[in-house]
């Protein structure tokens, strides 16, 4: 077996240009974005997930939460929260799986 490593970027939302419930709402909020692998690893892989573009309003706290959730073989979902009177713009996520792949030198039955 080998180690694989797929990684990228993605927009989470724009809220700011339609006056999302990220920009303009109050409490607690969520919103997420499924990621499918281009090949799917043999097992569950470790996934990272960090901000790489968040925009926030300047007149509240910034208060924010990014993960990454159901991870399968196949892929995950990125899950952004946030809470209070923040307002969130926009959010860009960058992520990095690595887990089980195949390697060219096993048998695989035909």
């Amino acid at each position: 077996m080998a180690v694989g490593i797929c990684k990228g970027a993605t927009l989470v939302f724009s809220a700011f240009e339609s006056n999302g419930e990220m920009w303009t709402g109050e409490g607690p909020r969520l919103a997420s974005y499924t990621v499918r692998f281009d090949e799917p690893f043999l097992a569950e892989p470790v996934v990272h997930v960090s901000m790489n573009m968040w925009d926030m309003g300047a007149s509240q706290n910034a208060r924010a939460d990014i993960s990454a959730e159901e991870v399968t073989a196949e892929g995950f979902r990125i899950v952004f929260r946030t809470w209070g009177d923040t307002k969130v713009a926009r959010v860009r996520a960058e992520w990095l799986a690595i887990g089980p792949v195949r390697h060219n030198d096993d048998f695989v039955d035909i």
